[in-house]
């Protein structure tokens, strides 16, 4: 498996992802129409252009979000996730647009051994998303169950 295991993330830990993404006007546009979102800001270039302070469409939020995350788990968890329980603290503090190419970074925040099941782990990693400019674009703390190499 290429993802690590439980007993392989330390606290402080930060994983520099390799993958890089260039968002498209078609990523943005398909997103938004997948997850029935018909805000303008994401898919009217004219409404951006003549009634917003941006001047073109932004990036659909929940496909950065994922795209955040997305680009983490071949670097640190594939196939050693078990399950995603949460997130928290998830922010957009700069617009990030059709065009833009994102870069992310993951900290291992906290770990700790799961209680109920001998087999799993539990880790807090913050996920940061840059533009191509190192502009910070998203941030969000994941709470995920994770393989441990050995039981407890």
């Amino acid at each position: 498996m290429a993802g690590y295991y439980f007993e392989e993330f330390e606290p402080g830990q930060v994983f520099e992802h390799a993958i890089r993404r260039t968002v498209t006007d078609a990523d943005n546009v398909l997103f938004s129409a997948l997850t029935h979102n018909p805000a303008p800001l994401h898919i009217d270039r004219e409404y951006m252009r003549t009634k917003s302070e941006f001047g073109r469409p932004l990036v659909n939020s929940f496909f950065t979000l994922g795209l955040i995350v997305g680009i983490s788990i071949n670097d640190a968890t594939l196939g050693t996730t078990v399950a995603n329980l949460g997130m928290e603290d998830v922010r957009f503090p700069n617009p990030l647009f059709p065009g833009d190419t994102v870069h992310v970074e993951t900290e291992v925040i906290a770990k700790r051994r799961s209680r109920s099941r001998p087999m799993n782990g539990i880790l807090t990693f913050e996920h940061r998303g840059y533009n191509q400019d190192d502009v910070l674009v998203a941030v969000c703390r994941r709470f995920v169950m994770m393989l441990c190499k050995d039981p407890e």
